[in-house]
């Protein structure tokens, strides 16, 4: 009697295992994601896009089911004829307004700094800024994600394009705005 008792608990207790309840299996659900993007960015001075690559990460699930945060560091130094380069550091809450099976549709607003090299003997300068954003995710797996996004910056303190503004008018800042795409590796 001990044997067949032994081998039905064996025989069993595999599928007893298996039987447990998805979510529980995957742990909770506060996750962290980072990736990498390329980005083309109109810097709202002279004519010409910069492009450059940026390091993000996204932290999901902190307090509702559809908030986290945005974190990204964006350096624009390529295809810069005119000297051109900027930095963008910013960080804010991401809200996921829709799921349809595989998208996620995100908007943003982020807040942080942008730094500029103007061209020719026009200096540098930090800036603060505030982002705006909508990001569209597409899960290739339970831990891959392709994605883009599009930003419309605003540096309310920064000189405006002076080639644009003849005769020393007052400057209204810089509206920095661009596209980045890229993918995201989910951590946790």
């Amino acid at each position: 009697m001990f044997k067949k008792l032994l081998v039905l608990t064996l025989f069993f207790t595999p599928l007893i295992s298996v039987a447990q309840v998805a979510p529980s299996n995957r742990g909770g659900g506060l996750s962290l994601s980072a990736g990498a993007e390329f980005s083309s960015f109109d810097p709202d001075w002279g004519t010409q896009r910069v492009e450059g690559i940026t390091a993000l990460f996204d932290l999901d699930h902190l307090f509702l089911n559809r908030l986290g945060v945005e974190g990204e560091a964006r350096w624009l130094h390529f295809n810069n004829s005119q000297k051109i380069s900027q930095n963008h550091y910013l960080l804010g809450p991401r809200y996921r307004f829709v799921r349809f099976g595989n998208f996620d549709l995100y908007g943003k607003f982020l807040l942080g700094g942008g730094w500029m090299t103007y061209p020719g003997n026009l200096g540098s300068g930090s800036y603060f800024a505030y982002t705006p954003g909508i990001i569209l995710d597409y899960r290739l797996t339970r831990r891959w994600t392709v994605r883009g996004d599009y930003e419309y910056q605003f540096w309310p303190a920064a000189p405006g394009d002076q080639f644009t503004k003849p005769f020393g008018k007052k400057s209204s800042g810089l509206s920095p705005s661009g596209f980045s795409v890229g993918v995201s590796y989910r951590i946790f």
